[in-house]
């Protein structure tokens, strides 16, 4: 079973033609709504690809008997969810311009209530976008945990990411989140990549880079024709972390991310084109060659 904590949110995205200057404004080419949230996006692609996964997470009075509460039940996530009946279920309004560059407002709404609550302990789990202080304490009471920033990167002071990375076990970031944990910890990449035993670091179309014991790996990324590049991270992590779930060594793990990753960048929303195992390995085989059982390590 993996536990994924974060935001469980509703996306509204769009397509402009640039990002206006400040007091300006530019044309919308396209808008549309989908499920979203990162913690809920990452539950989603676990279960999609067959692994048990509960999704700890708050959600606004809204959220019950929606769509979206119907569609991960027939998912088969299992919800731990805080519940904020006079909230919004958190909103993302997120902007895309033809170059593929993105800017996302979020409204935190229900998620106020990860501020007040003290998690239980968990065996396996990953904190996406959350609360700081809330992901602090997952971090110290959990046996194995994962760690990626996201887009609330800004609300974590120096001390709750060194608290943070001090008892994971991986971090995710993408290139922007590398920088930004760099400037707030007074790091270089080298000292940030020290503090954990795995980092594993995207950077969109150029792929991704596995860094353990010392080592560099790149991993490339999948050729595939780019709808929209909203959730691409977590649907890496998703595939990252149902792979090491079942025994796959971390290169294999992130080269199963970069397949998971492709499939959604293939259609606007983070969730509207997840891959099931068999869709991920068919994938993979074209790209990396056969998909080796023999390399889990079963337990």
């Amino acid at each position: 079973m993996i536990h994924v904590v974060g935001h469980t949110a509703i996306d509204h995205i769009s397509r402009v033609t640039h990002f206006p200057q400040v007091n300006g404004s530019t044309l919308i080419l396209d808008r549309r709504i989908y499920y979203g949230g990162g913690a809920a996006n990452i539950a989603a692609g676990i279960a999609t690809l067959g692994e048990s996964c509960t999704l700890v997470s708050a959600v606004g009075g809204d959220f019950e008997g929606s769509d979206y509460q119907k569609y991960m039940n027939g998912l088969g996530i299992t919800p731990l969810f805080y519940v904020q009946e006079d909230a919004n279920t958190p909103t993302a309004f997120m902007f895309t311009d033809t170059a593929g560059d993105q800017i996302t407002f979020f409204e935190w709404g229900a998620s106020r209530a990860f501020e007040t609550s003290d998690p239980p302990s968990f065996p396996f789990v990953h904190m996406a976008t959350a609360d700081p202080e809330f992901n602090v304490k997952v971090a110290r009471s959990s046996t194995f945990s994962s760690f990626d920033p996201g887009q609330d990167l800004h609300r974590y002071s120096a001390g709750q990411l060194f608290a943070i990375l001090d008892h994971i076990s991986i971090l995710f970031a993408n290139k922007h989140e590398v920088e930004g944990m760099c400037r707030t910890m007074g790091l270089n990449r080298e000292e940030l990549t020290d503090l954990v035993p795995l980092a594993v670091f995207t950077m969109s179309g150029e792929g991704s880079v596995l860094h353990s014991d010392g080592r560099e790996l790149f991993i490339p990324a999948v050729p595939v024709e780019l709808a929209d590049p909203t959730g691409a991270g977590d649907a890496y992590r998703a595939g990252f972390l149902t792979a090491y779930q079942r025994g796959f060594p971390p290169l294999t793990c992130c080269k199963i991310g970069t397949v998971t990753a492709s499939f959604v960048v293939e259609k606007v929303g983070c969730q509207t084109n997840l891959a099931d195992w068999n869709r991920m390995t068919a994938r993979y085989e074209r790209h990396f060659g056969p998909l080796d059982e023999k390399e889990r390590k079963i337990t």
